[in-house]
């Protein structure tokens, strides 16, 4: 399945200059065809093209798809790596599994500091049409480290921050529990300052685990964001089940 993506459907009945010359030049497409069209918003549009103009697309709503929305929300905080690829990289792959907002923390140890946002947003817009995965995430302009986590004071959200210490810690996977609403702050390549880490943990991040290896930021970025997608989506053991015994 092909998916266009407009974030003002079904109130805007035109696709964006970018995915009409897709649809008009790439594609091929031809008035009277149909086509699937997203808003990001978990809604899913079968429609009808009116006029394939390579500038601007425009159709019909024929019918609407609702996908169920997660009963949780995933927010990632992590520093942008020094080969922006890298960030890139990890941000399709969690749009795939699923998360809600990515910020972008500027740390003691940062080694970048400046973001092209719009890449970020055309790699999100890909990986999420790709994925049929029909939520877009909000990717937050970066911020500094103490106005972040200022800014979660008033949160009502489980709060974590993952590491690299010798000091034994739950991993996140025991420690998150299902059906919440998650923050988990990830360090630069650096990691975090002793004081950074301090703040977070004055301020009521709980310190996890990601397992035993030492990950580099954007696979601990994934994995963060794959274990709270998969707690949330394997069943829970019935306890009352005996058939075993």
């Amino acid at each position: 399945m092909q998916v266009f993506y407009q974030p003002e459907t079904p109130q805007l009945l035109s696709l964006t200059e970018e995915e009409s010359k897709h649809c008009a030049r790439v594609l091929r497409h031809r008035a009277g065809d149909t086509i699937w069209v997203t808003n990001g918003r978990n809604q899913l549009f079968e429609c009808q093209l009116k006029d394939a103009n390579p500038t601007r697309c425009s159709f019909t709503i024929i019918s609407e798809k609702e996908q169920a929305a997660r009963p949780y929300s995933i927010h990632l905080a992590i520093a942008p790596t020094k080969n922006t690829d890298r960030l890139e990289w990890m941000l399709e792959k969690c749009v795939e599994l699923g998360i809600d907002q990515v910020s972008l923390l500027l740390c003691q140890h940062s080694e970048r500091v400046k973001i092209n946002p719009d890449r970020l947003y055309k790699k999100a817009v890909s990986a999420m049409k790709q994925s049929l995965n029909f939520q877009m995430p909000r990717i937050h302009e970066p911020v500094g480290y103490r106005a972040f986590i200022d800014s979660l004071a008033d949160e009502n959200i489980h709060k974590f921050i993952a590491y690299v210490d010798e000091e034994p810690r739950s991993h996140l996977m025991q420690a998150a529990g299902s059906h919440h609403d998650y923050c988990i702050l990830i360090g630069p390549e650096g990691d975090f300052s002793n004081e950074e880490i301090s703040v977070a943990l004055e301020h009521d991040l709980k310190p996890v685990s990601l397992g035993p290896s030492r990950l580099r930021t954007e696979t601990a970025g994934l994995a963060a964001c794959h274990i709270l997608n998969l707690i949330n989506q394997v069943p829970a053991p019935d306890k009352t089940d005996t058939s075993g015994c």
